[in-house]
């Protein structure tokens, strides 16, 4: 039961929380991909997940966090998409990870060209009231790309633990 609410409410609250935080904030809080990592690894425990299948599962966090800290490097992404990235890919395992990338690209060029559209256009007077709308309307501010990681790890993820595994227990 403890591996179900893992992966079927808490898992995706997660990505939910880390998709709004990044649109209004601009930010992923290490707190979030810390519970991500840890949820993962209390996922692991409870459904009695194999060693090998474990293994698998850590080189796709390792493997997407070296990629995703090389991206952040160059300036290409952010810190906390960078680890939003390899925590989700923890859950995600090895054998589904290109799908999740390329999902999330697949998601994050409209949103990228959405936004950049946007911010060529005067601002609405009502947006003005919002912070947020104001911050992310800013061309000196980034992408919010979380949005595109966290919408692609919820689609992939029943692909990844199979539908039997979403099933009520």
């Amino acid at each position: 039961m403890a591996a179900y609410l893992l992966l079927c409410i808490v898992f995706p609250f997660l990505m939910a929380y880390a998709a709004a935080s990044d649109l209004l904030t601009m930010r992923i809080s290490n707190r979030v991909t810390g519970l991500v990592f840890a949820g993962f690894m209390v996922y692991a425990l409870a459904s009695g997940m194999a060693w090998a299948d474990l293994v698998w599962h850590l080189a796709a966090g390792a493997l997407t966090l070296v990629i995703t800290f090389l991206m952040f490097a160059r300036g290409w992404i952010g810190g906390g998409d960078a680890k939003l990235a390899a925590s989700t890919a923890l859950w995600i395992g090895l054998a589904h990870l290109p799908d999740y990338l390329i999902l999330a690209s697949l998601l994050g060029g409209p949103l990228t060209l959405a936004i950049l559209s946007a911010r060529s256009l005067p601002l609405p007077k009502l947006a003005l009231k919002f912070p947020f709308a104001v911050h992310l309307h800013d061309t000196k501010t980034g992408i919010p790309y979380g949005i595109a990681l966290a919408a692609a790890a919820l689609v992939v993820v029943p692909s990844a633990f199979g539908f039997d595994q979403l099933a009520l227990p």
